[in-house]
């Protein structure tokens, strides 16, 4: 009679890809608060050495320790993603990145027939310019060194639908499914994938204005067919994912961590 051990390598049983990160390389923007520093705990945990990017110094210094204590790998990058000369001139200083995450964003919300021009052009300034030119940034790295690189976008399900008060945010969440794409077709050769992530409304401080509106909270409870809505924590695994080996053929796609909201 076969053991088991003989059939298992007659069979030649498939591996599962390593969701690990060990020995790479990972940036983070927006890593101070709500997605962003779920989002950075998370590659670092996963054994990537992450580099947080945000304004605030003060908040990078210590998220950046407590990661360290608690033994992994971090340092930061106080920059202003909306500023594309000094993101251009920072990243060409240091070395190539295998994974990006684009978790910096901006929402002002209002009817469209009130939304001034001043709200528009911050929106579009960070969501979908400061996007853009953070991705190209590290894109060129990644091309520089050969490397097989992951660079995923923090979208939203507005990028899918729209919403109430939410012209312009979902404008420029639609925009940067846009740019994804198109990045991901033409980079796809250097085997460098891009994706987004878009969560539905997840607890952040970004959010908390939303929640505490009543009528607000009633028409997102009643489109997530869960019954709760999203935390930080509901992404951590799907970044992680992505980042890794394990959506080593996946690219140009979304992810959509809305909790069944799109499945109408």
């Amino acid at each position: 009679m076969m053991d088991m051990t003989d059939a298992t390598e007659m069979v030649g049983l498939p591996k599962t890809p390593s969701f690990r990160l060990d020995g790479r390389r990972a940036i983070v923007a927006g890593a101070t608060s709500g997605i962003g520093l779920g989002c950075a705990v998370a590659l670092a945990e996963a054994g990537a050495a992450t580099t947080l990017v945000a304004r605030s110094e003060d908040k990078l210094l210590d998220i950046v320790e407590q990661l360290t204590v608690a033994g992994y790998q971090a340092d930061h990058l106080a920059l202003d993603i909306s500023d594309v000369e000094s993101v251009q001139t920072a990243l060409a200083q240091l070395p190539a990145f295998h994974v990006l995450v684009n978790s910096a964003g901006l929402a002002r919300h209002s009817p469209a027939l009130d939304t001034v021009a001043d709200d528009f052009d911050a929106v579009m300034n960070l969501n979908v310019r400061g996007a853009y030119f953070l991705t190209t940034a590290v894109a060129k790295g990644m091309k520089a060194q050969n490397i097989a690189g992951s660079i995923v976008n923090i979208s939203s399900q507005m990028a899918h639908v729209g919403g109430i008060d939410r012209a312009v945010y979902a404008a420029s969440k639609h925009a940067v499914e846009g740019m994804t794409k198109s990045m991901a077709i033409e980079w796809g050769q250097d085997n460098i994938r891009v994706n987004t992530i878009c969560p539905t409304f997840v607890r952040t401080p970004l959010t908390a204005a939303t929640f505490e509106n009543p009528e607000r909270l009633a028409w997102i409870e009643s489109k997530i067919k869960l019954p709760r809505v999203a935390e930080v924590e509901d992404l951590m695994g799907a970044v992680t994912f992505m980042a890794s080996d394990a959506a080593a053929m996946i690219t140009g796609t979304s992810l959509l961590v809305d909790g069944g909201w799109t499945a109408d």
